[in-house]
């Protein structure tokens, strides 16, 4: 049947899934499974219900520590929401899980062994391998583990520590040495020289052959200067370099054409905007060497590695392929108020009344009466103005100090 956990719930499988195909998930899957599991049970180890007094929480705590409830709280921790294999393992396992909380954790304490090895036989017993889970293990010396040796798979064949080689692993592998020994113990097998495939000491003189990429020469090994010989093979704008037992191949500099080594010195030929001066291929200034090199109107001449370009002239722009003057743009013309500020127009404005009124006054003072009459109105005019539309904005500057 399947379980109401919450984690496990979710999963659309659980209905068609049964012990027999449990047998196909690897051994890893059930193992992180059941450490996950342990985990959960250190983690939940001090929990219980609920608080009250201590007769009353020790009562709790015991039925907690075997509860579905706790249960249940170490299953949703058990395998990470994004792990397929774990949860799938997990949908097909619940009954053997249920099975064990309730009725073997006396007797059969160790999850793994009870749940991957005995159970689902999924995974053998350390030093064990394949089907049968053949063994007992050991047979590599202790110096390498069996293929498949604690799981269901594999053969049993030795897979050698680093060193070490043969069936059983009895064996020094190449670039290694046995080690003398004054006691009846396996001596052990260490590093040759770098450049040593065998060798009977750490020297580089003691060296009985050599790896790929070097030669044997009085009990040492010298290394091959690929470059010097047939055996390089590099593509075309590159040069073979030497190194340690092999070689590099590397690019050509940028003024050849094929060459022989780095830098323009070692060219075997010239790229183009490059012209062999001396012995090194040297740029070509096309800015100075042709009579129009850019023949476009206001254009100048830059000169590059290998090449140039043609740029406007200073106080020049290019617009459609065509370097013109740079100016600014052209607008109305202002007028001669345009610029001024409102203040500045209304103190134009008082100078001008200013003067008619004087001017009106002059004429009034002659006794002139429609002179007197606008001088007046004039007057009365300005007065209504500086009352109606200054005086708040006067009144509430003198208010506010300014």
């Amino acid at each position: 049947m399947c379980w109401s956990w919450p984690l496990v719930s979710v999963l659309v499988f659980c209905s068609l899934l049964s012990v027999g195909t449990v047998r196909t998930a690897p051994c890893q899957t059930c193992r992180t499974l059941t450490e996950r599991f342990i985990k959960g049970l250190e983690r939940t180890a001090n929990k219980n219900f609920g608080g009250g007094n201590t007769a009353w929480e020790e009562e709790k705590l015991a039925k907690y520590a075997r509860s579905e409830t706790r249960l249940l709280e170490i299953v949703e921790a058990a395998c990470d929401k994004s792990d397929f294999d774990c949860n799938r393992l997990l949908e097909q396992i619940e009954d053997q899980v249920e099975t064990w909380w309730f009725h073997r954790q006396q007797e059969a304490p160790d999850l793994y062994q009870w749940l991957c090895i005995e159970e689902l036989r999924l995974c053998c017993p350390p030093g064990h391998y394949g089907p049968e889970c053949a063994g007992p293990g050991g047979v590599c010396g202790g110096l390498g583990r069996c293929e498949g040796e604690g799981t269901r798979l594999g053969d049993g064949e030795c897979v050698c520590d680093p060193g070490y080689s043969g069936v059983l692993c009895q064996e020094c592998a190449d670039g290694y040495y046995r080690e003398k020994s004054s006691n009846h113990t396996q001596p052990l097998c260490s590093a040759c020289y770098h450049s040593c495939k065998k060798c009977t000491g750490p020297q580089d003189s003691k060296c009985l052959d050599c790896k790929p990429g070097w030669i044997l020469h009085s009990s040492k090994c010298v290394d091959v200067d690929e470059c010097g010989t047939e055996l390089a093979r590099c593509p075309s704008n590159t040069y073979c370099f030497n190194t340690d037992g092999s070689y590099e191949c590397r690019g050509c500099d940028q003024a050849c054409v094929g060459c022989m080594g780095s830098g323009p010195a070692r060219c075997k030929k010239c790229a183009r905007g490059f012209r062999l001066t001396g012995a090194k291929c040297l740029d070509i200034d096309e800015c100075s060497e042709r009579a129009i090199a850019c023949p476009g109107l206001n254009e100048a001449c830059v000169n590059e590695e290998g090449s140039f370009r043609c740029e406007c002239a200073e106080g020049f722009i290019r617009r459609d392929s065509i370097c013109v003057e740079n100016l600014p743009p052209t607008g109305p013309e202002k007028g001669l108020f345009d610029d001024m500020t409102d203040d500045e127009v209304l103190v134009l404005q008082q100078m001008f009344f200013g003067v008619v009124i004087c001017a009106l006054a002059t004429l009034a003072a002659k006794g002139d009466m429609v002179f007197t009459a606008i001088f007046i109105g004039g007057l009365a005019a300005m007065a209504g103005y500086w009352l109606s539309e200054k005086g708040d904005r006067v009144l509430d500057g003198f208010l506010k100090g300014r």
